[in-house]
């Protein structure tokens, strides 16, 4: 059973999906369901002796495209709505023990092409006000399988925090005529402290309010890069590059493979053609939860009750810390676009 219940006190929807609770915990690697289907073997996921990038509907989703009804009446306070949506599983890679800091700069690119892909499908569904993509990566995060894999979510409303960025967004325009996420990315450059890597089309930083030690931004240079469907062939190998160059320098900081939230944050689905989103901007989010190799950052009472998080570290010694194992990127001689 699934269903979408309103939470009056904090203005926001919580979904409910119990069989949630059935969904594969931590299998051996010979009973993954992400790995491809031998021949006489486990059936798996994906029934294939190899592949290379897999999409596929989430067998445990939290929101369904034909959601049954709710399991109780709605009332005047306590609306209740069909948890109406998509739910995908994005498997990066066949390799069971690998990572998406392990994979190659064309297969990080291909990842690129496929967010791309599953953004233009769903974006354009009419029952789809946000695509959200992103990662959960380590067991300290709460990953349920080891095999790389991200997720796409496909809301039938902005979530709330994406719903407050762009309140933040347009009050900033209205105010200075100017977009915030540029103006961040702006400050953070000239600044040049917080700065992990760039390019010609992305900036990869610790911002300036930091809530976890080595939480990292990356930012679309372009204005009015609002969606991965805006990137530009060189702006998708550009953005392989750095999220290449952020993965491997998480892995040496501590010599361990790290884990981390990885987020995507784009304009909403526009149904009508008529929404104005030029101020926003495209971004990722990474919410690592380390703060040494063996100390993890816990949400306690004062960030999970108050909503403040404290963070005790300074982003500069952090992003300097950060910055010292960035590496180049070498693509193959003959890699196509």
């Amino acid at each position: 059973m699934s269903e979408l219940r309103w939470n009056p006190l904090m203005g926001e929807w919580v979904a409910t999906a119990t069989e949630r609770q059935e969904r594969t915990f931590l299998p051996p690697a010979d009973f993954c369901p992400l790995c491809p289907t031998k021949p006489g073997g486990f059936p798996t996921e994906i029934p294939e002796a190899a592949y290379d990038i897999v999409v596929f509907e989430n067998r445990f989703p939290s929101l369904r495209s034909h959601p049954p009804a709710p399991a109780v009446e709605g009332t005047e306070l306590y609306p209740v709505r069909p948890a109406q949506g998509v739910c995908e599983v994005v498997v990066y890679s066949s390799r069971h023990t690998s990572t998406l800091a392990d994979e190659s700069i064309e297969q990080i690119h291909q990842l690129v092409q496929v967010w791309t892909h599953r953004f233009r499908e769903l974006d354009a569904l009419d029952f789809v006000h946000y695509v959200f993509m992103f990662e959960n990566k380590g067991e300290a995060i709460g990953v349920t399988l080891h095999h790389p894999h991200g997720q796409i979510y496909a809301y039938p409303f902005i979530p709330p925090r994406v719903e407050h960025e762009l309140k933040q967004c347009a009050e900033h325009t209205a105010r200075t005529g100017r977009n915030l996420i540029l103006d961040i990315l702006e400050q953070e450059r000239t600044d040049g402290r917080r700065i992990i890597a760039e390019n010609n089309s992305f900036t990869a930083f610790i911002p300036f309010f930091a809530r976890y030690p080595f939480e990292t931004y990356i930012i679309a240079r372009r204005p009015l890069v609002l969606a991965p469907t805006d990137f530009t062939p060189q702006e998708a190998r550009d953005l392989a590059e750095i999220l290449k160059q952020v993965l491997v320098a998480f892995d040496n900081l501590f010599n361990v493979k790290f884990p981390y939230m990885m987020v995507l944050h784009g304009r909403p689905s526009d149904k009508s053609g008529e929404a104005d989103y030029s101020h926003y901007q495209f971004h990722i989010e990474f919410y690592p939860p380390l703060r040494t190799a063996t100390k993890l950052k816990y949400l306690a009472g004062s960030e999970s009750g108050a909503g403040l998080f404290i963070n005790d570290t300074l982003a500069e010694v952090k992003a300097a810390e950060l910055r010292s194992h960035i590496s180049p990127v070498v693509w193959q001689a003959n890699a196509s676009e």
